[in-house]
């Protein structure tokens, strides 16, 4: 069998003023292309499918896109295995979920041998098996969405908790009790290649510069190391940096499909190919390139210098998004023609600052030497205009015109 495992897609998502669904529709179309090029059986996405901050109208475009994208697949006979991971809306997954099951009902008993050729969406834990697409070869697979109170502790007493941290302390038990449940179930084949499908975080994980929009005090961490070798595969999300954990090569994250912020500017993005023989051996491991949009910070210390050397450049930094970080001179420097400027130069800016310092003219402190090629009134005008670039252009021509009737007075 011949799968292929990716992770957190984070469709819709956003970064500031930037809208990532273009950036992240490209990976997916290239993940397709992937399937149809090898042919994959199995497509995994180890969670995170959506964002968070999409819409409703954003979320059913993406399903519409889905299926475009993968109808050949399915059609000759390939499975998406999906579950839900922290990110994805539980309501809207389980909708979904629901949606999907009266459309085409498979289910719903553990080790349930489920027909290829569909998209599986699991918001609950759950055992399944599937063939390939010659229907020789059967893997079973678990399937372990992200801990959450409301997929992990059913009971009242276990819903009790009176801290986050007691919260996560009952999450993590309740993950690792429920691995070990599979792995004793009876529908649970020994025999079988077994293949973990999870999206949560392990002990011995490299998180990077930071979890992606969570704090590590908010995240469960769970150990799960004891059962890795009663697995063929580990296809593991909710890291976005790719790698492999406890020196073995079949327990992997597969990281994000794209680079999602900063902190994964130097992420090389890609997707895990393998295949599974009859005997539960994995073979032919190797990582498919996913070109990814470059993501930094711009310094501009000195608009005199850094500028000139940012236009020489421009061709080649269009699509790139960026943080812009700006200190210029009063007086000596135009605020706003410096960011319209940037804004050309990087269209997709998703945050920016500005620094502004104070610089004397040369020879005022000397008597009788004052600079006097600018009037008071010019001063006042740019300086007011620069303190006023945030505000709207009525508020700022009113505000200059006061300006001027004032300065009229005084003279």
């Amino acid at each position: 069998m011949k799968l292929l495992h990716t992770a957190d897609w984070h469709l819709n998502d956003r970064l500031g003023r930037i809208d990532r669904t273009d950036d992240l529709r490209q990976s997916v179309e290239r993940i397709a292309r992937y399937c149809s090029e090898h042919p994959i059986d199995v497509l995994i996405v180890a969670g995170d499918l959506f964002s968070e901050l999409a819409r409703p109208d954003a979320l059913r475009e993406t399903i519409r896109h889905w299926q475009d994208v993968f109808a050949e697949f399915l059609a000759e006979g390939g499975t998406i295995l999906t579950i839900t991971g922290n990110h994805d809306n539980e309501n809207f997954c389980q909708t979904l979920r629901h949606a999907m099951t009266l459309a085409a009902p498979t289910i719903g008993k553990p080790g349930q041998l489920v027909p290829p050729g569909r998209l599986y969406l699991a918001a609950e834990p759950s055992l399944l098996r599937l063939r390939d697409r010659s229907g020789q070869q059967e893997v079973q697979f678990v399937l372990m969405p992200y801990p959450t109170a409301s997929r992990y502790l059913h009971t009242e007493a276990r819903q009790k908790y009176s801290s986050p941290d007691e919260k996560n302390i009952l999450l993590t038990r309740a993950f690792e009790q429920t691995l070990r449940d599979f792995l004793v179930h009876p529908t649970f084949n020994p025999t079988l290649p077994a293949a973990l499908i999870a999206h949560v975080n392990c002990y011995g994980s490299d998180i990077g510069p930071s979890l992606f929009r969570m704090t590590e005090q908010e995240d469960v961490v769970v150990h799960t190391e004891s059962y890795w070798d009663q697995f063929a595969y580990v296809a593991l999300g909710h890291i976005h940096k790719p790698q492999f954990l406890g020196g073995r090569e079949h327990v992997r994250y597969s990281g994000s499909i794209e680079r999602m912020d900063l902190g994964e500017q130097h992420d090389q993005k890609g997707v895990v190919l393998f295949d599974l023989d009859h005997t539960g051996k994995m073979r032919d491991l190797t990582t498919l390139p996913l070109p990814s949009t470059a993501i930094y910070e711009v310094v501009i210390a000195d608009p005199d210098v850094d500028l000139p050397r940012l236009r020489a450049e421009a061709e080649s930094t269009a699509g790139d998004i960026v943080n812009l970080h700006v200190t210029y001179t009063a007086g000596q420097h135009n605020l706003e023609a410096i960011l319209t400027e940037l804004d050309r130069l990087f269209p997709r800016w998703y945050a920016r600052d500005w620094h502004e310092t104070h610089q004397l003219i040369p020879g005022t402190l000397a008597s009788g030497e004052v600079d006097r090629s600018r009037s008071f009134a010019e001063l006042v005008r740019d300086y007011l205009g620069q303190e006023l670039i945030q505000h709207s252009e009525d508020d700022r021509d009113h505000l200059l015109q006061l300006a001027d009737e004032l300065i009229q007075e005084l003279e």
